[in-house]
């Protein structure tokens, strides 16, 4: 919440536009989740927290999804287009004369310490090159290449799909919702004024289960019948890496010059710029160490 507002401000530019749109509601699915969201919002006044009760929650869009246990307002959560955010991020690493490739890193070796720099990256497109440091930040691919450097982080893959819909209900009727409405650890986004994305499923493995996307369709029965008539316009799907047998993210220095930040599993882009400021810091602990 104190970084995001900052990354915005310094990246966002006519020619990559990004804002932060807030806030979140998180529906309550059960009385004892209901009670924690209560004790976290009385705990944490500052937070831009409330709780709704759910009588309000129906005065105020009768037509969300009701688990009725009431939900948590976070005025100032919500989402970055990762699009947009992108884009942003590629205009500044330009702007900033960093060196963009487009290649694998198919080997990393570790060279002697008679040597000066102490890296040797081997890329797919020929490339072998002597670096100071090194960030692996690969998801699922980083496990290989720590695999021959002796280092035993394994990852587990994580399917997750999404769907955008059309919705057939007036336009007008969506204009009070939030950024974001989660209901049974199932985001709602509308984006345009007719139109919703809905995910993510959660599925082991790298093959798509279409049954999972009906399922997640119908919000695990709780959805509303404007969600069942809406019309599937497009899905897609992608990787999380979920380390295994140790919790999201994997951030390590694991010897001098080599830094691990991968496995964000669900929270890669919610994570982005404390993951950044991690890596900077101990680079440029890394630097005065070697200077």
């Amino acid at each position: 919440m104190t970084l995001w507002p900052a990354w915005v401000e310094q990246l966002n530019h006519p020619e990559s536009p990004l804002q932060l749109e807030t806030p979140l509601i998180q529906l309550a699915g059960s009385a004892e989740e209901s009670e924690r969201m209560q004790q976290l919002a009385s705990s944490r006044p500052d937070s831009g927290l409330q709780f709704i009760a759910n009588d309000s929650l129906e005065q105020a869009d009768p037509i969300w999804p009701q688990a009725g246990h009431g939900a948590m307002l976070s005025k100032r959560d919500g989402r970055i287009d990762p699009l947009q955010l992108l884009r942003a991020l590629r205009r500044s690493l330009i702007q900033h004369k960093v060196e963009l490739r487009a290649t694998d890193v198919v080997e990393l070796q570790r060279r002697s310490s008679s040597h000066r720099r102490h890296w040797q990256l081997i890329t797919a497109d020929g490339r072998n090159e002597e670096v100071d440091l090194v960030v692996i930040c690969s998801a699922l691919g980083s496990t290989k290449l720590l695999q021959c450097l002796g280092h035993q982080r394994p990852m587990d893959a994580v399917l997750g799909q999404v769907l955008e819909l059309q919705l057939n209900k007036q336009a007008e009727q969506w204009s009070g919702w939030p950024a974001v409405l989660t209901c049974g650890g199932i985001n709602l986004i509308p984006h345009e004024p007719d139109r919703l994305w809905i995910g993510a499923t959660l599925e082991p493995g790298l093959i798509a289960d279409p049954a999972a996307t009906e399922t997640m369709k119908r919000l695990n029965d709780l959805a509303p019948a404007w969600l069942e008539d809406s019309q599937l316009l497009g899905q897609w799907h992608g990787l999380r890496a979920r380390p295994r047998e140790r919790p999201a993210p994997l951030l390590e220095e694991l010897e001098p010059g080599l830094l691990l930040a991968s496995g964000h599993y669900r929270n890669g882009v919610l994570l982005t710029p404390a993951t950044a400021e991690w890596v900077g810091q101990h680079i440029d602990k890394a630097m005065i160490t070697s200077s």
